[in-house]
């Protein structure tokens, strides 16, 4: 899977939920270490920034990478240049579509691919799940099935596109302002 990776903020034993504000907010992850795009992340979760993927054949980008990150994330990063176990991060993956417009020629987002999500767990709370290690939860959704991955080892299906961000506690975090200090 190629893009860019999003994560979001969890416990190490994450719940499968919390209350911020007095919203529910789920992490995406329950106590067995079982991954699932969270519920309502758009309403409760921090847009971190978007990557735009270049098409290799014509001009414009061929995807569009769209990372939220659960809430207290990008604060507990800029205070210590690392995400906080419990953080969960939520990229959405789109096709995007090229095309002219009043301000120039425009990618911009057509149809949803899936989503990465990741939670940070630098306890290794889930020594036994294939998803978790290197301190995360590792998992690739389908668009239309939020709940069940096609992931089955995060070591194969995720890290080889993260080994360039390794230094960065595996996230491509140049790309999201928010977290600048």
């Amino acid at each position: 899977m190629a893009g860019a990776l999003i994560v979001t903020a969890c416990a190490p034993q994450p719940k499968s939920s919390a209350v911020v504000d007095s919203v529910a907010v789920d992490s995406g992850a329950d106590a067995s270490g079982t991954l699932r795009v969270p519920a309502n992340y758009r309403d409760t979760y921090q847009y971190l920034g978007t990557w735009a993927v270049a098409d290799d054949k014509a001009a414009g980008s061929k995807e569009m990478h769209i990372v939220y990150a659960s809430p207290g994330a990008a604060a507990g990063h800029r205070a210590t240049g690392k995400f906080p176990d419990g953080a969960t991060l939520v990229k959405e993956v789109f096709e995007a579509t090229t095309g002219p417009m009043t301000t120039g020629t425009v990618s911009h987002t057509k149809t949803l691919k899936g989503w990465f999500v990741m939670v940070k767990d630098s306890k290794n709370s889930h020594p036994d799940n294939k998803l978790w290690g290197e301190g995360w939860g590792w998992a690739w959704f389908d668009q239309g099935a939020p709940t069940k991955t096609t992931s089955t080892d995060y070591k194969t299906d995720c890290l080889t596109c993260h080994v360039p961000a390794k230094a960065t506690d595996w996230t491509y975090v140049e790309g999201y302002p928010v977290l600048k200090k």
